[in-house]
């Protein structure tokens, strides 16, 4: 494997900054002072622009140098009313303003404590805001940040001098919507160790400087071993060890031994009684991993070991897809069959076949994204497999099939169809006949209601941060989509059978991991096969699939060259506590990161030209056709995926910059003539092609026009609401902001937060009933309510 140079840059940035003594300990006051809420120019918060948030924030209500003592109950009238300090105390270190100010959005509210320090010094501030936040230090603004996000304690790390005696520090916060807090402190001694290791991790070279330069502990460990060095190698970020040796880190401490890093990974995760995880690691049949945390079920405090059994989704496709091979091979079908060929009145099934529905390219439209899926009628029995086809064969399709690809667990559920019409069986028969018993998978099968397992999880979603039983689908409704169990075990069983030619033969393997090509000759992307995803980690291919349903979120991959399975199945969903596939790629660097590729490590050029930015303002296409809008603020570039939070990114190379919040890059591609036709987004050791969008202006449509489209829908039992305000047409589900439509006609609309297409209908007496929606490939009917 090449190594690049270390850039003298990177190492000249951490062995020459000043390195201050080892950070003292300073305690803010548990208590603080804070004074709003603040409007913005007295609106209602559903009549707040972003504009109008800009303004408010920019604009200062006291005087930051001349606020030399605050005291609860002061008076301060602001745009004309009287608003009074008042006592805030904080939980876990940060200050919930919701709890003073009754939850509402789109304000403003200042918050002044001071600190003690016994001498003068350089220190870090920690900072973490929901949402935009600016920082005083003895009247010196330190800090502005115009972000949305929740509240995360040191997000940001603010250098600060502090003079000996009381130091003032003013926060100012504005929330956008929803949670609203803050939390602010010296960044205490311990600190600096776990935020040098993450850093160093997360090749945040910047971070690493700026942190050794206060006087963090090169060498520090945290409680299980872990050294800023350790960290650095175990991520692959090679000019930062480098660096860290140039500065003088000591190479010679043992590595903690990869069992005891994963073990700190999942006990973090999973403290106390809550859900939890089963986690797996196998190289060439050698097991090195096999844990349970956290319990199967909260009620009877059942632990999670390596036996339970989980429901494990969409993992089911490739057992699906495998049979479908297996039928192949003993002549029964092919992939190229239509699908008219085993339902012959399907709808448009003469140009649908096999592989279109093993690739989620046939265009028929998912089952679960039907307006009338609900999850009610999922925890009741099937009422048959005909039935339930018929439910949704008559839908339109969302594109012509092979044209695109689009995710798709009706294409799943036929197949498992096929399976059982083709071979005589039932769909879970020929999985337990051909595969289950001849590899010994004596814990996987198709779920049910009436089925009794020995280990069996129960399923928990998270409402308010506390668990609670998930509903309980009835899997029969999944089918060849997504209906088995399984466990660790059983699934190390199938991945070394199957990926060492003991399912099919090694010509039907390949076809499963070659990545569909559409109609327009390029690869899908995600790059699918049948019934596995096909990528890359750190140079190594890597083959995998996820599954996720209520209550339960997996991850099962393959490195096939280095013979590595991974798997992490949880049972929670949504979960606060761990991502199945983020986790999975974790455990895979422990124990085999210093074997992978290594990851690039960013510095921010502090000498980028700033005036080419505004080549790159403008929008671009992601994947599910999600937009990332660029623009820029003074000599800063920012970007925004979607409804996601504004963030800033910084210039690594010629037009290449990256995210400092998460592990990205993104590269700006020019034509011959210089102009940018797209970007290149790197995440997670993967990357993909993203078309900058033609700017597209929209028409105006009467009022009068747009009232008519005004009213409550429902889709697929989310709440839809259509708005009308000063003019403009706006959409908001349930629990999300307001997105503006742009009329590109009388009746069609378009998003530019996402790249998506909405369509006014009529029905037969005249009324707006209904719309569709267009996006990433699917089309997804939206019921008005009477």
């Amino acid at each position: 494997m090449n190594i690049p140079r270390i850039p003298v840059l990177l190492i000249l940035l951490i062995s020459l900054l000043t390195i201050c003594s080892a950070p003292a300990q300073t305690d803010v006051e548990t208590n603080w002072h804070v004074l709003g809420p603040i409007l913005v120019d007295q609106a209602e918060p559903d009549e707040v622009s972003e504009e109008q948030r800009k303004k408010a924030f920019n604009t200062e209500y006291l005087d930051a140098t001349a606020l030399t003592t605050v005291k609860a109950g002061q008076l301060h009238t602001i745009n004309g009313s009287e608003l009074k300090w008042q006592t805030a105390s904080e939980k876990d270190g940060i200050v919930n303003l919701n709890k003073l100010f009754d939850k509402l959005d789109y304000v403003s509210a200042y918050s002044w404590t001071e600190i003690q320090a016994p001498e003068a010094r350089p220190a870090l501030l920690g900072i973490g805001s929901d949402d935009a936040v600016k920082v005083w230090v003895n009247g010196e603004l330190v800090h502005e940040h115009w972000i949305g996000r929740g509240v995360t304690r040191d997000e940001d790390l603010v250098p600060v001098e502090l003079q000996k005696g009381k130091n003032r520090i003013l926060l100012k916060v504005q929330d956008h919507r929803e949670g609203w807090g803050f939390a602010c402190r010296i960044l205490p001694a311990e600190v600096y160790t776990q935020k040098l290791i993450e850093a160093a991790g997360k090749g945040h070279a910047d971070e690493v400087g700026l942190l050794l330069s206060h006087g963090a502990d090169i060498d520090a460990k945290n409680d299980v071993g872990l050294t800023p060095l350790h960290s650095a190698k175990i991520h692959g970020r090679r000019d930062v060890v480098a660096a860290l040796q140039q500065r003088g880190a000591n190479p010679d401490i043992p590595m903690p031994t990869p069992e005891s890093l994963a073990d700190h990974l999942f006990a973090k995760a999973f403290e106390g009684e809550i859900p939890g995880a089963a986690a797996l690691v196998v190289r060439e049949g050698k097991v090195l991993y096999e844990k349970g945390f956290g319990y199967a079920d909260l009620k009877k405090k059942t632990p999670i070991t390596p036996d339970t059994e989980f429901r494990i989704g969409s993992i089911t496709k490739q057992f699906t897809a495998v049979a479908i091979l297996k039928l192949q091979e003993e002549g029964k079908l092919n992939v190229e069959d239509k699908l008219s060929k085993f339902i012959p009145d399907y709808p448009r099934g003469d140009e649908v076949t096999i592989h279109h529905l093993l690739t989620h390219t046939s265009g028929i439209k998912s089952y679960t994204d039907k307006i009338n899926f609900k999850s009610k009628e999922v925890t009741r029995p099937i009422p048959s497999i005909e039935k339930h086809i018929e439910s949704f064969k008559h839908d339109p399709f969302n594109f012509d099939p092979g044209e695109s690809w689009s995710y798709n667990n009706s294409g799943y559920f036929l197949l498992g169809y096929i399976i059982g019409k083709v071979s005589g069986l039932s769909y879970g028969e020929y999985l337990q006949q051909t595969f289950f018993d001849l590899l010994g998978m004596k814990n996987t099968g198709l779920h049910h209601k009436r089925i009794k397992l020995q280990h069996e999880a129960m399923g928990y979603s998270y409402q308010n941060g506390k668990p609670e039983l998930a509903p309980n689908w009835e899997m029969t409704w999944a089918g060849g989509a997504g209906a088995m169990y399984s466990t660790l075990g059983d699934l190390y069983r199938w991945n070394e059978a199957a990926f060492n030619g003991k399912v099919l033969t090694a010509a039907s393997m390949q076809s499963a991991f070659t990545p569909v090509v559409l109609e327009n000759g390029k690869e899908s992307e995600p790059k699918y096969g049948y019934g596995w995803m096909i990528q890359e980690f750190r140079g190594w291919q890597e083959i995998q699939h996820g599954g996720g349903l209520p209550g339960f979120s997996t991850y099962l991959c393959r490195f096939p060259q280095q013979n590595i399975t991974v798997a992490v199945l949880t049972n929670a969903l949504p979960s606060p506590k761990l991502n199945p596939g983020q986790a999975a790629h974790e455990l895979a660097e422990i124990f085999f990161g210093e074997e992978m590729d290594e990851q690039t490590s960013y510095i921010a050029d502090k000498n980028a030209d700033a005036s080419v930015y505004k080549d790159y303002v403008g929008r671009y296409e992601y994947k599910g056709g999600a937009v990332l809008a660029v623009s820029t603020e003074g000599n800063q570039l920012f970007v925004q995926l979607g409804m996601q939070p504004r963030f800033e990114i910084f210039p690594s190379d010629a037009d290449e910059f990256f995210w400092k919040v998460v592990e990205a890059q993104v590269k700006f591609v020019r034509n011959e003539s210089g102009h940018v036709t797209h970007a290149v987004h790197t995440q997670n050791g993967r990357s993909f092609e993203a078309p900058r969008l033609e700017e597209e202006d929209a028409v105006a449509i009467s009022p009068s026009i747009l009232k008519n489209y005004v009213g409550k829908y429902d889709m697929n039992g989310t709440a839809v609401d259509i708005l009308l305000k000063e003019e403009q047409l706006y959409i908001q589900a349930a629990n999300q902001p307001q997105i503006q439509l742009y009329a590109r006609s009388a009746t069609e609309f378009f998003l530019t937060v996402v790249k998506a297409d909405i369509t006014f209908m009529e029905n037969e007496a005249g009324e707006v009933d209904k719309f569709t929606l267009k996006q990433g490939g699917r089309t997804f009917t939206v019921l008005r309510k009477k």
